[in-house]
């Protein structure tokens, strides 16, 4: 089932990013918006974008990494998936999933803040589907995308803190 879901995800955010082929009177898209910008303006744009992605990855890595091995519901390197154009756009929902049931498996997260990291999570990620819409829709999501984006990795730094201060103790071991 994850396979379909991401599947025809991935078709319909392949659709929605090529409306200015199929729709060109509903405008140029994200492409038109960075092409505005000019050069080196759009290029520098987009490094940006794609250095801060980088980093928010990175903290999502560390957090997969501090949790406990036989709770992580899958491999920390997955959380790069986000660089996987159009792809990311339905996995960064997994991704989301998968870091909040690891965390939430390594139970030394409180519950509720776990659900409160997932619920801004899931709202980055939908209102970034959004933002690809042309228009208004468009822009309305990605200004609601990146500040819960942005909170959302600053509680992702708040989790990996207390992940690396509250480390498990290491088993006893008897030596005669």
């Amino acid at each position: 089932m994850r396979a379909v879901v991401k599947t025809v995800g991935t078709i319909l955010v392949t659709i929605i990013l090529g409306y200015p082929l199929w729709a060109p009177e509903w405008g140029l898209g994200i492409l038109g918006e960075i092409g505005a910008l000019g050069m080196p303006g759009g290029l520098i744009a987009v490094a940006v974008f794609f250095g801060l992605v980088a980093l928010y990855c990175r903290a999502l890595q560390r957090t997969m990494t501090l949790v406990r091995p036989d709770a992580r519901t899958a491999p920390p390197a997955s959380v790069w998936w986000m660089f996987a154009i159009p792809y990311n756009f339905t996995e960064d929902f997994f991704i989301v999933r998968t870091v909040s049931a690891s965390m939430a498996a390594d139970a030394r997260m409180p519950g509720g803040f776990i659900r409160w990291w997932a619920a801004l999570g899931y709202g980055w990620c939908g209102f970034q589907i959004l933002s690809l819409f042309p228009g208004m829709a468009g822009y309305i999501g990605g200004a609601i995308a990146l500040p819960l984006w942005a909170a959302h990795w600053i509680m992702t730094g708040r989790v990996n803190r207390r992940l690396a201060i509250r480390q498990p103790a290491s088993p006893l071991t008897y030596s005669p």
